[in-house]
């Protein structure tokens, strides 16, 4: 570990012994620069290494999102993590929905606030600052891949949360809807502070969710679920716009068509976009 990953409290024996318990063997490792953490992991496992394994990147130069978009990270601003574990659900759909509301209840514990949860799900894999129904500013994204590494499946998740305020700018040109930080709802926010949160209950969280699915998280995905109400359109081909119903057992998203039908939209590279009208915008 360097010397700017240590001035920032980085706790790795700790965590690594959070992720041990369910994956023996696993390794935490902090850099204080990485181009992207995912790419680096998936690298890894393409090579052979299967090993289970945290990578966080204080600073992030070559981030990447979902459909290619680019996340950007300074130094302690905001936490830019990976983890690659060997991995076998019986079905992959629904993983992105449950690492999301597994992230947003460790940063926003249920009844912190009196007026409801303030981190929102925009589906399938974005956290808001809430701001009213439809409506609010990017907190984190999650980019899950997965990659063959021997005889084994191996699943890279990774996780970047804006942490720091004063960090925005930097992030904000990465987020049409505006940028937020978690420091906003959590005054002592800082990334080593998140990524303690969040590591344990995701660790146990990916555990379960190899065994049961995502069923087991439907009821905490609607508490936060910002689309659930709003008219909304997706790129997925052949499907109409309609208001959205929150999710089906396995994680689609469920849309009231005009003509009143049900479509299940599927995860993949589909991008689900809030009407116009519903956000307010114009």
């Amino acid at each position: 570990m360097d010397t700017r990953a240590a001035a920032l409290r980085w706790d790795a024996e700790a965590l690594q012994s959070a992720l041990a318990a369910h994956w023996p063997g696993s390794v935490v490792e902090v850099a204080a620069t990485c181009d992207s953490t995912n790419t680096t992991l998936v690298e890894r496992a393409r090579a052979g290494d299967a090993a289970p394994r945290v990578l966080v990147a204080e600073q992030q130069t070559a981030g990447r999102g979902r459909l290619g978009r680019a996340w950007a990270s300074v130094p302690g601003g905001s936490l830019t993590l990976s983890i690659a574990v060997p991995y076998a659900p019986a079905d992959w759909q629904g993983l992105s929905l449950v690492v999301g509301a597994v992230v947003a209840e460790a940063l926003d514990p249920p009844g912190a606030a009196v007026q409801g949860p303030r981190i929102a799900l925009k589906w399938p894999n974005d956290l808001w600052l809430a701001e009213g129904p439809g409506r609010g500013r990017k907190l984190a994204g999650i980019l899950i891949e997965t990659v063959a590494s021997g005889t084994q499946r191996v699943a890279v998740i990774g996780i970047g949360v804006n942490v720091l305020r004063a960090a925005l700018p930097e992030v904000a040109a990465g987020a049409s809807t505006g940028a937020a930080a978690w420091q906003e709802i959590e005054p002592q926010a800082s990334a080593p502070r998140a990524l303690a949160r969040l590591l344990p209950p995701l660790a146990a969280a990916l555990r379960r969710f190899e065994r049961e699915g995502y069923a087991p998280w439907t009821a905490a995905y609607a508490r936060r679920d910002l689309l659930r109400g709003c008219r909304v359109s997706t790129t997925q081909a052949g499907a109409e716009a309609g208001v959205a119903e929150g999710t089906d057992a396995r994680g689609a998203l469920l849309v009231r068509t005009d003509d009143g039908r049900v479509q299940a939209i599927v995860g993949g590279e589909v991008s689900v976009r809030p009407a116009a009208q519903a956000l307010g915008a114009t």
